[in-house]
């Protein structure tokens, strides 16, 4: 079984894709310079994905690194699938009291 998924004459597009995504990731989610964000895409399983869904792990210092799944291959994830997907890791936005 194969985990990552690349295809030929791709790799430039992925890569802007996922450039694209990871700075909407840190517009999103308000990160810091410190925090790394990555963006994979991964084969899946579940018929609902199309073949690919979309990883994003956000990793903030001094904190467990977080995950979030689109299930649709990264090229067609947009602004709106990715703010639902990033829901659950918004209440980690917060300055600390």
């Amino acid at each position: 079984m194969r985990l990552f998924m690349r295809r030929r004459g791709e790799a430039g597009e992925s890569r802007d894709a996922a450039r694209k995504l990871a700075d909407l990731v840190r517009e999103m989610l308000r990160l810091d310079e410190d925090a790394t964000v990555s963006i994979s895409e991964i084969a899946c399983g579940d018929p609902a994905c199309g073949g690919a869904e979309t990883v994003v792990l956000v990793m903030r210092p001094g904190r467990r690194t977080e995950a979030a799944k689109v299930l649709m291959p990264m090229s067609q994830v947009g602004e709106e699938e990715l703010r639902a997907a990033l829901r659950p890791l918004e209440a980690g936005t917060a300055a600390p009291s």
